[in-house]
């Protein structure tokens, strides 16, 4: 089955810098700064961005986090927590919105 997501694709991803260079070299500047060692370790931020990438639902992302956290010797019942992780945080994010929607009936139900 074809789909609009193509695994061959994410060795493209360079790419993008090809009509706009200064811009790429700003963003992988930017990006390899974000994600080397720091406060947070880099496999800690590898963790994040597997869990993110699960969030944000990037099959892109999921492919290329969940191998440099191989590389990184993370687990995959590390990987696993993460991703529930984040699931619950989506969950928890959905649910407090409710209180808009519950304040919404309250102030119309007046």
């Amino acid at each position: 089955m074809k789909t609009y997501y193509n695994p061959d694709d994410l060795d493209k991803f360079a790419t993008m810098g090809e009509e706009a260079p200064a811009l790429w070299d700003a963003f992988m500047a930017y990006y390899g700064g974000v994600m080397a060692d720091g406060a947070l370790t880099a496999r800690e931020k590898a963790l994040i961005a597997l869990a993110i990438a699960h969030a944000d639902k990037c099959p892109y992302c999921i492919d290329s986090y969940t191998q440099t956290c191989l590389q990184m010797g993370i687990d995959e019942e590390e990987m696993t927590e993460a991703v529930h992780v984040a699931a619950a945080m989506k969950a928890g994010i959905t649910l407090v919105h409710g209180v808009q929607m519950k304040n919404i009936v309250d102030k119309l139900e007046m």
